[in-house]
């Protein structure tokens, strides 16, 4: 049945977000602690980067004003301006860190309800408004940083205020729920009634729903549902031409998909208000497992006969000597396999032990003994395995990580893909050789390149890429742009997707003009000129110029 959701508090209010940097402002690394993270990298700066007092910041001047009837609804102020300048990707943080906020909206809007969407969109439209729909900021490719001719204005549509489930289907298992609402948030509305989206991403603490739809985002688990796209019924869209809802049903063979048309695209088509999203009841049974390989190809082939077995196994994590030793982890140059299963209705041993037997049977040992039951899964749950809970600790720390190597001046680059198992050797050996050679080329320095499996397929993996160099004082965003560069180039020469769950935003957009088919390319731009004819909606993400 349906029930209507009454109004709930949400989850405790969240810490004090970083303008300039990851996550939680107090969690960011201090300078003593960035010091200390500096000496681990050779050639890395002797002090870190200072951050920037935000109310001395120096910004563009404000180039639009709203109509009285939009006015309460508008801000101009500095912190506002500053805090949706840039997503959170190494450029933007260095960026961020050394002043340059020339890219700072004119103005941010915060509607409160869908109606207040479409009175923005309208007023921007006539006025020829830049809008760039903005969820929380997390972004890792320039999706959110508008970057082209800024002489009509430029505003940031924040929909944090629409932050609510509206509606929960219990016979059907699923919920109608506001796009603006923050992970934690969503999670804290259903627990009371033993559902959960079970959707994950390591911005989970600071990303909203309509950004992970907006992107096709992936979440933490391994296999079956491992993107948004699989939880989703229904979207609610409001274009410049009007608003778009589906039909909600659990399947449809009518025609291509209305959803998977606003699925991915970035803010570039519409803007998602609302969705119907696939819910699960919450798991009451976990179990991991972690195994040691000494080498990263005979543990890649373990990873693919349990890909390849039906077992799904909710976590599958596969890390090289690299990224082991990094997390803390593993050393000696092994490689770690971190092995989980969950179940909300049934005993989930007898699954484990067939994963431990695969894993045994293709040269995998059991890691150390694992330390008693800890609190620490991303949905509150419990484990039972040391390896897997320090990686987890690991995971959810390295974007600070990140900021303080940027502060040493220390590349930080991290890439994702996918591609099928017989191109994923030479792709993970080319990566380690070609980019090795770019990095020493570009700094001067031999680079520390890691990777593990994200997500595995029966017919592939997505390996996520790890690069760590020092980089000349100035010179930071320059040098990771060629790094960046390289590394799509190599993805294209390999069959590999330019992105397994980070979206194109601009950062990726040369491997993803590279990589769509020339008649999808043309369809896009035609859709983008029917839903968005003014070209108001943020230009430059999927397409060219200011119309698409």
């Amino acid at each position: 049945m349906a029930e209507t959701v009454p109004v709930a508090p949400l989850a405790p209010p969240p810490p004090r977000r970083s303008w300039w940097g990851w996550g939680a402002a107090d969690k960011a690394l201090s300078d003593r602690e960035c010091v200390a993270l500096g000496a681990l990298v050779p050639g890395a700066a002797g002090t870190p980067l200072p951050v920037p007092d935000v109310r001395s910041t120096d910004l563009p001047d404000v180039r639009v004003a709203p109509p009285a009837s939009l006015a309460h609804l508008m801000s101009d102020t500095p912190p506002d301006r500053v805090s949706h300048t840039y997503g959170k990707a190494y450029r933007d943080v260095v960026r961020a860190l050394r002043g340059e906020l020339g890219a700072a909206p004119d103005q941010v809007a915060f509607p409160r309800c869908e109606q207040d969407v479409v009175d923005v969109l309208d007023w921007a439209e006539a006025a020829g408004v830049v809008v760039v729909p903005y969820g929380a900021g997390s972004s890792v490719v320039g999706g959110v940083e508008y970057r082209g001719d800024r002489r009509g204005g430029v505003l940031s549509l924040d929909l944090s205020a629409l932050d609510r489930v509206l509606d929960i289907d219990t016979t059907g298992r699923a919920a109608r729920i506001q796009a603006g609402v923050l992970g934690p948030d969503l999670e804290a509305q259903l627990r009371p009634h033993g559902l959960t989206l079970r959707h994950f991403p390591q911005s989970f603490e600071f990303s909203t729903l309509g950004g992970w739809l907006a992107t096709r985002a992936g979440g933490h688990y391994a296999t079956l549902l491992t993107h948004v796209d699989d939880l989703t019924q229904a979207l609610r869209v409001v274009t410049p031409v009007g608003v778009s809802e589906s039909l909600r049903v659990p399947g449809s063979g009518a025609g291509p998909s209305p959803d998977r048309l606003f699925l991915g695209s970035e803010g570039t088509l519409g803007v998602i208000t609302e969705a119907w999203m696939r819910l699960q009841d919450r798991p009451r049974h976990k179990a991991s497992a972690s195994f040691l390989f000494d080498d990263f190809a005979t543990a890649a082939g373990a990873v693919r006969a349990i890909a390849q077995s039906g077992l799904h196994p909710a976590n599958c994590r596969l890390l090289d000597q690299g990224e082991a030793a990094l997390a803390g982890v593993a050393g000696g140059g092994r490689s770690v396999l971190v092995l989980g299963v969950e179940s909300a209705h049934f005993p989930v041993a007898d699954r484990l032990a067939e994963l431990v037997a695969l894993a045994r049977d293709h040269g995998g040992s059991p890691a150390p003994a694992p330390t008693p039951p800890v609190a620490g899964s991303p949905a509150g749950g419990r484990t039972d395995d040391s390896a897997a809970d320090a990686w987890r600790s690991a995971f959810l720390r390295m974007p600070y990580l990140r900021d303080g190597l940027a502060r040493m001046s220390v590349i930080s680059e991290t890439f994702e893909t996918a591609c099928t198992w017989d191109r994923a050797e030479a792709l993970y050996e080319a990566v380690q050789r070609d980019l090795g050679a770019v990095v020493r080329e570009v700094t001067g320095a031999e680079a520390m390149i890691n990777c593990r499996f994200t997500h595995v397929y029966p017919d592939g993996p997505a390996p996520y890429f790890t690069v760590i160099a020092p980089a000349r004082r100035g010179s930071e965003v320059a040098m990771w742009d060629e790094v960046k560069s390289a590394a799509m180039d190599l993805l294209g020469a390999h069959g590999a997707t330019v992105t397994h769950h980070h979206a194109v935003g601009r950062d990726h957009r040369p491997g993803y003009d590279r990589q769509r088919p020339e008649p999808f390319a043309r369809a896009l731009r035609a859709a983008k000129t029917a839903l968005d004819p003014a070209g108001i909606l943020n230009p430059g993400v999927l397409f060219d110029g200011e119309r698409g």
